[in-house]
């Protein structure tokens, strides 16, 4: 009977950890130049700036069940000759994930990715901007144990439906510094 228990235990055991599909890897994320991630801040960099711009239109982007939320993203801007935007809001549902965080606090900067293709959880929330027609998308999702997030990933799928609001800038907007860890 010890033996049957012991064995109920160990598959019980087994079959969780095969049902575990949450994989971790870390990247280095090294500016072209060696010599960009060694360099000081410049005087010649503003602490803070603004970039004023008026909104040319809203759009509503609505994705269906099983598309890649990314892939859709993109998509749409290319087919909405999106160049500069920042992106509102968004709700729904995805069936499974991936997202990077960064995972150091020095350059060169590191990203921890973290994929989970059969985790469903509700989309919660996300921002971000489009540079120059590149998405460079954050979300926010939760699962009835936690809230967690990161820059969106190719692999991220949507479950019931997904809703992004976007505010295209005017073609007077150029965003093209916002992100460049370079500009210190």
């Amino acid at each position: 009977m010890k033996k049957l228990i012991l064995v109920a235990v160990l598959a019980a055991m087994l079959s969780g950890l095969l049902a575990v599909q949450q994989s971790r890897r870390e990247i280095v994320i090294a500016s072209p130049s060696p010599a960009d991630d060694a360099k000081p801040n410049s005087d010649k960099v503003p602490d803070a700036y603004a970039i004023a711009g008026k909104f040319d239109r809203v759009l509503v982007l609505r994705f269906k069940f099983d598309t890649d939320l990314l892939a859709g993203i993109e998509k749409m801007v290319k087919q909405e000759k999106i160049r500069n935007a920042v992106i509102l809001a968004a709700i729904g549902s995805v069936r499974g994930y991936q997202v990077h965080q960064v995972s150091n606090r020095t350059f060169p900067s590191k990203n921890m990715y973290v994929k989970d293709p059969t985790a469903p959880a509700d989309l919660i929330s996300m921002n971000g901007y489009i540079i120059d027609g590149a998405v460079h998308a954050h979300i926010t999702l939760a699962n009835p144990e936690k809230a967690f997030g990161g820059h969106l990933e190719p692999g991220t799928s949507v479950f019931t439906f997904a809703a992004v609001t976007i505010g295209v800038f005017d073609s007077t907007v150029d965003l093209g510094r916002v992100d460049d860890k370079t500009y210190r």
